[in-house]
C-alpha cells in the first residue's frame, strides 16, 4: 500500500485529507508540524507528502526546500495543498521543490489526481 505523509495543522483539514486518502486506498501518515514530519519524512519513507503552507513555526515552504535538500527525502514528490491561490504563491511553491500545487478548497477527485500525477 503507498504511504501518504499529510502535513496539516488544521483538525478538521487533517481529517479530509486523511478521509479523501483512505477512501483512494493509501495509507496516512499525519504530521501537525513541519517539524515533525521532516522526522517522520526521514523514519518512515513516505512515497508522497501533502503539506499546508501556512503552519506555526516552519511553512510548508520551509518545509519544501529542506525535503529538497536532504539526500534521503529529496527525491519523495511533494504536493502543496493550500488556501494561498495567487499565481505568485503557486509559483514560489514550485521553486521550493513541490511537485504539484492544489487550492482549498478542493475535491477528493482533485486530491487523488495530485497524488497518482506524481506517482502515488
Amino acid at each position: 500500500m503507498r504511504t501518504v505523509l499529510v502535513v496539516e495543522d488544521t483538525p478538521s483539514e487533517m481529517e479530509l485529507l486523511s478521509h479523501y486518502l483512505r477512501e483512494g486506498g493509501y495509507s496516512v501518515v499525519g504530521a501537525v508540524t513541519a517539524k515533525d514530519a521532516l522526522t517522520k519524512a526521514i523514519e518512515l519513507k513516505p512515497n508522497v507528502i501533502v503539506t499546508d503552507v501556512v503552519m506555526p513555526g516552519m511553512s510548508g515552504f520551509e518545509l519544501c526546500r529542506s525535503l529538497k535538500k536532504n539526500p534521503e527525502t529529496q527525491k519523495v514528490p511533494i504536493i502543496i495543498c493550500t488556501s494561498k491561490g495567487q499565481d505568485i504563491d503557486r509559483l514560489w511553491g514550485m521553486r521550493q521543490g513541490a511537485d504539484v500545487y492544489i487550492t482549498k478548497p478542493f475535491t477528493r477527485e482533485e486530491l487523488i489526481r495530485a497524488v497518482q500525477s506524481v506517482g502515488g
